[in-house]
């Protein structure tokens, strides 16, 4: 056992070397990292789409401001994003798609194509699994947006493979989360139905929210809206 152990350890010092039985231990570390990382969910409705995230910011700090504890970003009007692992990572992440989404606008007079914008950052995410010197983000990012009218939600790795969803958790309890969706997740669901769901996925996790924990924004097709902690608080 040992042996082995001390086999393996050299195969996770660099990006660069896959181990003998086929994998970069350095990306499943990262998706190790993710896995530590608050939970962050994405549903998609008849008309819109819900990404709503657990903040979880340390209760022992509590002078810190909850307002100033962000996994829910505008990446352009029709698109909005969530993050959970790393949040300085993924800060870097939504920033350049942020950036990327404001130069095709310029560039072309319309808004970027969300499976576009996708495919860009998952190409920067899968550059840094191959490079000796750097390591892989430690961060998955759930890219959720509109496609002329239809509702989407995408889910970047850290490998930077990414999938199409109707629903989908990252983070803590993903797998009780995402079992629950599997088993009570429905098409065409409205916004208010959407939010509903989500709520009882994080209670199917174990997961309790107050309503300053808790962040939720909408993509419809009248673009991207955060929702009011005002709001959220009838549906906890």
């Amino acid at each position: 056992m040992e042996q082995a152990t001390s086999e393996m350890m050299g195969y996770d010092r660099a990006i660069t070397l896959f181990s003998p039985d086929g994998r970069l231990l350095q990306v499943e570390y990262a998706r190790k990292t993710v896995s530590q990382g608050s939970a962050t969910i994405g549903l998609v409705g008849k008309d819109s789409v819900l990404l709503i995230a657990d903040k979880r910011f340390p209760m022992f700090e509590k002078l810190i401001v909850p307002e100033s504890v962000e996994k829910l970003f505008k990446i352009d009007d029709h698109v909005g994003a969530a993050i959970s692992g790393m949040i300085a990572d993924g800060r870097l992440l939504v920033e350049k798609a942020q950036v990327e989404a404001q130069q095709y606008r310029v560039t072309y007079n319309q808004p970027v194509d969300i499976l576009l914008l996708v495919k860009s950052i998952g190409s920067e995410m899968q550059a840094f699994t191959q490079y000796g010197g750097a390591r892989p983000y430690g961060v998955s990012i759930l890219f959720a947006g509109m496609r002329d009218s239809t509702p989407m939600l995408f889910m970047l790795e850290p490998s930077g493979i990414f999938f199409r969803y109707r629903g989908v958790a990252i983070g803590e309890k993903s797998e009780e989360i995402n079992k629950f969706l599997e088993e009570n997740y429905k098409e065409n669901l409205d916004s208010d139905s959407l939010l509903k769901l989500a709520m009882r996925a994080f209670k199917a996790g174990g997961i309790k929210l107050t309503a300053e924990r808790v962040e939720a924004a909408l993509i419809d097709q009248n673009g991207f809206s955060k929702l009011e902690e005002k709001d959220l608080a009838s549906y906890l």
